[in-house]
């Protein structure tokens, strides 16, 4: 079949700690995925939020907490953490190639083509939010880089982190605002949530109304990426993921780092009104990659342990279908909020919202594991492989 279907299931390997190292790194992708669920669906639940303001339907103090949590916690991290994620996946595809004798240099430009394909669709039919049009472009930058030294490629982070930050606190200083006339921003809010309780027409509509602030966004998000691109590519080359016991004191450093500024940096982004707020956004930028590193290296020493590995066994199917989970996602999501489905934007409360994410992830990491149990790659994944190696076997 064309999924390259199981049988029966084989696991090729090397040693017994070769297989835990690849699931705890396809686990870790899977925490990602469940991180940036509980962003994006907010998105879906309401219209204000792509406004950057509060649905005034949902103002109680229980609504107020859980999206102060999801701010000061998740929101930026979760895709720092996946775009960290992107670049380590590139070094395995690097040595892919060496062991093979391929040239990655037309496979990979067919990959990000195909991947751009694929978040040009995600983001007129399902969620203007899409990140995969950002990754194939960034790609080419990360493709071009790909032999610098791992030195040079986290001084480039670096530069980059500070270099939006510093940008971001200029125009805090200079007293821009990214919300200028709240009144506007509202009742801007108001018709997007309507838009989303139409049918397909209309969200669609909505979504190629929307995509413009979209794109706007990236001239933070498009850096950050690639610097998580860039220290993501450094570890795969330092093979950090691969080799948890032998970097246990550089990961025991990352945390003792990035948690203490990482989240004293979050109280005062989701405080100061989180991505909305220019001083609260440079905050965030300077501290966020912190906070997700340490989430990175407590989950990897986590997954070491006889509990984690348990964990691990549960969550790595998600992970492995990453591209069809994040895909999916949306997918679920329009079927429950907007008109197409169920639509119940603006009607449902952050914390229930919060709990929708959790049943679709649970939907999500059990259906990743049948799935599995038959073929070897998710759905896009067996597309999007098909696409690159430009065969459909």
């Amino acid at each position: 079949m064309a999924f390259s279907r199981k049988d029966p299931p084989v696991i090729v390997e090397r040693s017994p700690g070769a297989v835990s190292r690849i699931a705890g790194v396809d686990a870790l992708r899977a925490v990602a995925l469940f991180l940036i669920l509980v962003v994006n669906i907010a998105y879906f639940a309401s219209g204000y939020s792509f406004h950057l303001v509060p649905d005034p339907a949902h103002d109680s103090w229980g609504d107020q907490a859980v999206g102060w949590t999801v701010e000061a916690l998740v929101t930026m991290k979760a895709y720092l953490l996946f775009a960290f994620l992107f670049g380590y996946s590139f070094t395995l595809q690097l040595d892919s190639a060496a062991r093979r004798g391929v040239d990655i240099v037309p496979r990979f430009r067919r990959r990000l083509a195909g991947l751009f394909v694929l978040g040009v669709l995600h983001a007129v039919l399902l969620f203007q939010g899409d990140i995969l049009t950002t990754y194939a472009l960034l790609g080419l930058v990360l493709l071009a880089m790909r032999r610098v030294r791992v030195e040079t490629a986290v001084r480039v982070a670096v530069l980059l982190t500070g270099a939006i930050g510093f940008v971001l606190a200029l125009a805090a200083v200079g007293g821009t605002q990214l919300v200028t006339d709240p009144a506007a921003a509202l009742a801007a809010g108001q018709r997007s949530t309507e838009a989303l309780q139409g049918g397909l027409g209309t969200v669609i509509a909505e979504h190629v109304r929307q995509l413009p602030a979209m794109i706007g966004a990236l001239v933070v998000q498009g850096p950050l990426a690639l610097s998580a691109f860039l220290v993501g590519y450094a570890a795969g080359r330092r093979r950090l993921l691969t080799d948890v016991a032998g970097n246990r004191q550089l990961l025991r450093r990352v945390q003792r780092v990035g948690y203490p500024v990482g989240l004293a940096g979050a109280v005062v982004f989701a405080s100061g009104g989180g991505t909305a707020n220019l001083t609260g956004l440079t905050v965030g930028v300077l501290t966020a990659p912190l906070l997700a590193a340490a989430y990175a290296a407590t989950l990897l020493e986590f997954f070491e342990t006889d509990r984690g590995r348990r964990v691990v066994a549960v969550l790595a199917p998600a992970g492995r279908m990453s591209l069809s989970n994040y895909l999916g996602q949306s997918l679920l999501c329009v079927l429950v909020f907007t008109g197409v489905g169920l639509g119940l934007a603006g009607a449902v409360a952050p914390p229930v919202v919060l709990l929708v994410a959790v049943a679709i992830y649970g939907m999500q990491v059990a259906a990743s594991a049948a799935w599995l149990s038959r073929f070897r790659y998710g759905p896009m994944e067996w597309l999007l492989r098909a696409w690159t190696e430009q065969r459909w076997r």
